[in-house]
């Protein structure tokens, strides 16, 4: 995701929605960003980074670069596991913006960590759940808020059995954004994870999701079901919004006689990069003071949402509200 992925989707038909799509060809498709710096662990790949983006600086050590280049915008897209340690060096150190990628990170108790560290020196962050900055999802919520749809009674993630981290919580984050970003009462969720994983309170996979239910607290229920392709359906009192094909195409119904459904277009909008306005949005945000459309609140409210659907099932599918008491819960993979 920092610098390849454009590689593998650039021959798929939906590749017009997600180019640029790595961090690295989208800071270079910016006119006021320079990419500065590259580090990465791996010497081979920093250095097939450098020469790809032109960068002109690579380093092995994440903490050396920041030491050293003092960059105002860090991006942070290696494994889950060292997400939290690195957004907190970062903090510490003078960086102005982060944009992480997902999963958040690990546990609760390291997403507080993140929390405060942003929030004690006022580094902006903007969370790696690219269509929460696409704009057909933006104009899906901008109807919304608009009434179009009347009072909104459910949304559904038909978003197949993909993993708690590594693809729900792409999945938790958009159902809270459809929802107008509210805080949460409380979730309950079964997910494919062995009773005895959770004696160490470590699941040392990332467990497949089975369902998950979301109580928010402005009454709009979330449901994150299996299903086909990667989709959402907002329900309202006065009618209905698809996506389709992961956001190729999205279907609006408006409620007529005897509530009979009936189709009618669906708004034009552009077709950019959320990459790209990841960025852009975090530039703003740290030019003129406001806040990020992925803020670190944001972030760590979605990822907690993910974490108590696993709580949940070590409850025996009880509710599990809102804050999640078990903060210490930890789900990592092990090559993570």
């Amino acid at each position: 995701m920092g610098a390849t992925i454009d590689d593998e989707v650039r021959d798929r038909p939906d590749s017009v929605l997600y180019l640029p799509y790595s961090h690295a060809a989208a800071y270079k498709s910016i006119e006021n960003v320079e990419l500065i710096a590259v580090a990465d662990v791996v010497a081979e790949k920093m250095e097939a980074t450098k020469r790809r983006y032109g960068v002109p600086r690579g380093y092995r050590d994440y903490r050396e670069m920041i030491e050293a280049e003092k960059p105002d915008i860090v991006s942070i897209a290696t494994r889950p596991s060292t997400h939290a340690s690195m957004t907190i060096f970062a903090a510490e150190h003078g960086v102005r913006g982060i944009y992480c990628e997902k999963p958040l990170c690990c546990s609760m108790m390291e997403a507080d960590a993140m929390l405060k560290a942003c929030q004690s020196h006022g580094v902006k962050f903007n969370y790696g759940t690219q269509r929460r900055y696409m704009p057909l999802y933006q104009k899906i919520r901008e109807l919304i808020e608009g009434g179009e749809l009347g009072d909104i009674q459910c949304i559904v993630g038909l978003c197949g059995f993909g993993g708690v981290q590594w693809t729900h919580t792409h999945t938790t984050d958009m159902l809270m954004f459809l929802a107008g970003d509210p805080e949460v009462d409380y979730v309950q969720g079964n997910v494919a994870v062995d009773d005895a994983d959770f004696d160490d309170n470590c699941i040392e996979t990332d467990p497949r999701l089975l369902l998950g239910f979301i109580k928010f607290r402005n009454g709009v229920l979330g449901y994150i079901v299996p299903g086909l392709g990667y989709e959402f359906e907002v329900c309202g009192t006065r009618g209905k919004i698809r996506t389709l094909n992961n956001g190729l195409c999205c279907q609006l119904w408006k409620a007529g006689k005897w509530n009979i459904l009936e189709e009618t277009s669906f708004p034009k909008f552009k077709v950019e990069s959320g990459t790209v306005n990841c960025i852009r949005d975090l530039i703003e945000a740290i030019d003129t003071g406001r806040e990020t459309k992925g803020n670190i609140l944001l972030a760590r409210r979605s990822q907690e949402i993910a974490f108590g659907f696993v709580e949940s099932l070590r409850k025996g599918g009880a509710r599990i509200s809102m804050p999640l008491e078990n903060r210490s819960l930890r789900v990592c993979r092990q090559d993570w």
